[in-house]
């Protein structure tokens, strides 16, 4: 059983649990799956303040939060005692196009050689790190929500906005993976 759950599941499998968790959250209780807003009902419990936008009762929202906790303490639980010891796993053209850029370093979830705490001193890591966790804070926040809430979510109820959302992600993650971060790599 544990060698089952320490290698990656095929798409046919994973996609249609993550997509069946949109009828059992509508079914259960008339919720939306999504994980941006838990940052808002974060804020509007911890910080007092006359913001409009905190203003509103962020206990009805309280099952987000607990939601967001069981995904961080699964990742943390699948972190400790279900990684394998062999590196990730990596298409050999990407690894061959990633040690242009002196990344070589798969033992962990993210390359060691371009995220960790020295390279956040770097142009390179402070722009992957802080500049790119702005941008996708940012662009949640304007997109009214996050991957999740729109691609799963938005489509499965057949929203027009998120289908416009879900379009502009993926053409910004091409634009980013082909040309933003090859010049960023390069620094």
């Amino acid at each position: 059983m544990t060698a089952l759950l320490q290698q990656p599941w095929p798409w046919y499998i994973a996609g249609p649990l993550i997509g069946l968790m949109v009828p059992a959250l509508l079914l259960l209780d008339n919720k939306a799956l999504g994980i941006s807003s838990s940052l808002r009902h974060i804020c509007a419990a911890c910080v007092p303040s006359n913001i409009s936008f905190f203003r509103y009762n962020w206990k009805k929202e309280i099952w987000n939060l607990f939601f967001v906790l069981g995904v961080l303490a699964g990742g943390a639980l699948t972190a400790h005692f279900l990684t394998g010891p062999e590196p990730v796993k990596v298409a050999p053209q990407l690894a061959t196009d990633l040690a242009k850029y002196g990344v070589h370093d798969y033992s962990s979830l993210v390359p060691k050689d371009l995220i960790n705490w020295p390279a956040l001193l770097t142009p390179r890591g402070f722009i992957l790190t802080v500049v790119g966790g702005f941008l996708v804070g940012f662009g949640t926040r304007y997109a009214g929500g996050c991957t999740s809430g729109h691609s799963i979510m938005g489509l499965s109820n057949l929203q027009i906005p998120s289908l416009i959302a879900t379009i502009c992600f993926m053409a910004g993650g091409f634009v980013v993976a082909n040309l933003v971060l090859p010049w960023v790599l390069s620094l």
